[in-house]
């Protein structure tokens, strides 16, 4: 009798499961048609739900049949409810509109990026919202993705000038840049405040600084990938802003009457070139009377179309171009474009979520010097498919990339040696990972495998996180990474505007031991662990450590004497460290603070030494605060202060007999030129760096769809002379940029 009961209690339970559903959607906003990111969508009554993805969309999975009332709410947003009716094995497509709210509550009690902190890994992880990018003090009335960039748990800044990001102990080639799939090989312009990407254009961006999943792959320090919105399905909108720096057009609307495609288009410039000869006197450098002989040009366009069911398609396009120019010593030149496409498909029947993409890109760069001229150039394309499918615990992703490009490059070295390379090159990338959800614990396993030209990558990933408590969690990421291309600078550079990007080089030294390398790609291994704890509604505090294993490092060999010498060498290093991060979010003041201790080391075989990016500690503060009638004003400050930077000091100078006659040269007549003894490398330190910026902002609301912005910022407020570089033969210091206010309006309709 009791195995009678216990199959007949096994059999009814099998059925029970074989007859569940699932109900599936997007979620779009009621005014724009936009999707809404990281909304709650539940059966009213039960524990049973799920949040929407970057796409605006939710999967409900093995839902029982029956009648419900389906439920979606969002912070600012009135709550949706919809009655359906679920069969048996159905699988339901079900999309839902939300409005914003008329009533303003006055705490905010749970936020989207915290219910996500216990669905998600997301070890060594950082989103950033459009309305994150807007906490932070304005350049010129317009946020910028770069300043916001530089306060990121990890990420090192090197400058005001060609300052570059380093994330957690790796260079700026290291860091992918994904622009709705497509490759961006240069995000930030020279000047170092502004990015290319247009704040408004941007939906979301997830920054991995370490330990990503098997998702991504040929890079090995991080990944930074950006979403751009599919632009208002029922009305044209837009935004003009000018300001002492530049000006900025932005536009979305639909196309047709159907209410199913939508375009944005932002075309933004600078003329501080032109307006620092009036509002900016200091000279950028002795020689140099012009002031700030920056500027650049970013276009970018995109038109979005999406079927009844969700299904869309997206094509794009862009141009940004940068322009630095020393009058009679040297211009810089860098334009990068491309054309893209990106998809999402809905199989009718069929529990799969598809994406792909494809895109074309290139980028150019050029220095023009006296006597000489370098020159770098990468071109090519990149296409992916993933498939996604949703199961009750979890869900599983896998999918593959093809990368061709072609590269060409010309430069000399300090002892006017040319260097040069082109090379066509082919990257092929599957992987395959999955994520298990329980009460307490997500467990996300993942594979990649990287097949390049010069040889085959396999790298596992792993990923898991142990919820404690409501309030605590632990968390964990590791894995393997590799790369194919890198900088033409050097990690031994301290200043070099120039950077240009070749593929990893089949000719390269073999080991100290004289046995050569297995792989010729660059490779890398990370270990993340962390806890987050939530210390009420209002305040967040995570801290993390790291280590990254740059097991395999390929670098431009700057010892390089003739051209019977090695022009790279194999290198190795490591960045270990800790990140301390504490948010705080109420209705009108919201502060973000910041801690990091950094170690980095390089060794290329004979010596350890300090890469010129290794700063020992790092401190950012950010405060934003409404006030005022219907809090129309807002004041936002950020002070970031920085350890200095290593460098090679001078031990003296000496008199270079060249023997430009070979055996007839008279040493004891002729004169030699200025030479310069150094000392070990990079064990001397640059002063501290500290800044602050701060802006305070007005909104004035003319009509229902029209507000008019004005803004009031000052850069480097209390006129901090930070070191730039320092001219060993002149005697001379050059400083960054100092303070600069700056005055804007924008007008949103």
């Amino acid at each position: 009798m009791k195995k009678t009961l216990l199959l007949l209690f096994i059999f009814t339970s099998f059925f029970a499961f074989s007859q569940s559903g699932n109900i599936r959607g997007f979620v779009y906003d009621k005014e724009s048609g936009e999707p809404i990111i990281f909304c709650n969508v539940f059966l009213e009554g039960t524990t049973i739900g799920a949040a929407t993805d970057i796409n605006g969309m939710y999967n409900i999975s093995k839902v029982n049949p029956g009648d419900y009332i389906l439920t979606v709410t969002y912070i600012g947003y009135d709550t949706t409810k919809v009655e359906i009716n679920l069969s048996p094995r159905q699988l339901l497509s079900q999309n839902l509109v939300i409005g914003e709210s008329s009533i303003k509550l006055n705490e905010v009690k749970i936020s989207a990026a915290r219910e996500e902190m216990k669905t998600e890994v997301k070890a060594a992880a950082i989103k950033i919202s459009k309305q994150d990018l807007e906490m932070m003090p304005t350049i010129g009335g317009e946020p910028d993705l770069a300043q916001y960039m530089q306060v990121v748990p990890g990420v090192v800044f090197t400058g005001d000038q060609g300052g570059q990001l380093y994330i957690r102990g790796g260079s700026p080639i290291q860091n992918k840049v994904l622009l709705d799939g497509m490759i961006i090989y240069s995000p930030f312009h020279s000047i170092g405040l502004f990015s290319v990407f247009d704040t408004d254009i941007i939906r979301n961006t997830d920054v991995y600084t370490g330990g990503f999943n098997a998702e991504y792959g040929g890079r090995i320090s991080s990944i930074m990938d950006i979403k751009t919105i599919d632009g208002n399905k029922k009305n044209i909108g837009g935004k003009l802003t000018a300001n002492t720096f530049g000006t900025k057009l932005f536009l979305e609307g639909p196309i047709g009457s159907k209410e199913n495609t939508s375009f944005i288009f932002s075309g933004k410039t600078s003329y501080l070139d032109k307006s620092s000869e009036l509002f900016y006197k200091y000279p950028i450098l002795s020689f140099d009377e012009k002031g700030l002989p920056y500027s650049y040009t970013d276009l970018y366009g995109k038109v979005s179309s999406k079927g009844k069911n969700g299904s869309k398609i997206s094509v794009f396009g862009f141009n940004f171009a940068d322009n630095v120019n020393y009058e009679g010593i040297s211009e810089l030149d860098w334009d990068s474009k491309g054309v893209g496409s990106e998809f999402i498909l809905i199989p009718s029947g069929n529990p799969v979520l598809i994406e792909g993409n494809f895109a074309w890109s290139a980028y150019n760069i050029s220095l023009e010097e006296p006597l000489r001229i370098r020159e770098s150039g990468i071109q090519g394309f990149n296409m992916g498919f993933d498939f996604t499918y949703f199961q009750p615990k979890g869900k599983l992703k896998y999918g593959f990339d093809i990368h061709g490009f072609s590269t060409n490059f010309l430069t000399y070295n300090s002892v006017n040696s040319k260097i040069e390379q082109n090379e066509n090159t082919s990257e092929f990338s599957a992987f395959i990972n999955y994520q298990f959800n329980s009460t307490r614990w997500i467990i996300e396993p993942g594979f990649r495998l990287q097949k390049y030209t010069v040889g085959i990558s396999p790298e596992p990933r792993l990923g898991f996180k142990f919820i404690i408590s409501e309030r605590m969690r632990l968390k964990m990421s590791s894995g393997y990474y590799s790369q194919n291309i890198l900088s033409t600078t050097s990690d031994r550079d301290v200043i070099n505007l120039f950077t240009g990007i070749i593929s990893s080089p089949e000719e390269i030294p073999n080991q100290n031991n004289g046995n050569p390398y297995k792989q010729k790609f660059q490779k890398a291994r990370h270990l993340i662990t962390g806890i987050e704890y939530d210390v009420n509604n209002k305040i967040d505090f995570q801290v993390e450590g790291y280590i990254k294993d740059f097991t395999q490092l390929t670098n431009i060999n700057r010892d390089m004497t003739s051209n019977n010498d090695d022009e790279f060498i194999i290198e190795s290093g490591v960045a270990k460290g800790l990140d301390a991060l504490i948010k705080f979010k109420s209705k009108k003041l919201y502060i973000w603070a910041v801690y990091s201790l950094g170690f980095v080391t390089r060794n290329d075989g004979n010596n350890t030494y300090y890469p010129h990016f290794d700063r020992r500690h790092n401190i950012n503060l950010v405060t934003s605060y409404k006030f005022g009638n219907k809090e129309a004003w807002k004041a936002d400050f950020r002070w970031n202060l920085g350890s200095g930077f290593p460098f090679t000091q001078t031990q003296g100078f000496y008199e270079n007999l060249t023997f430009s006659d070979g055996i007839n040269t008279d040493y004891t007549s002729v004169n030699g030129e200025l030479g310069i003894e150094y000392a070990d490398l990079n064990l001397g330190r640059l002063p501290y760096y500290h800044r602050l910026d701060a802006s305070i902002s007005k909104e004035t609301k003319i009509s229902k769809n029209m507000n008019l912005d004005f803004t009031v910022s000052v850069t480097n407020a209390y006129n901090r002379e930070n070191i730039f570089y320092f001219n060993r033969i002149k005697y001379e210091r050059v400083n960054q940029l100092p303070i600069m206010p700056s005055v804007g309006a924008s007008l949103t309709f």
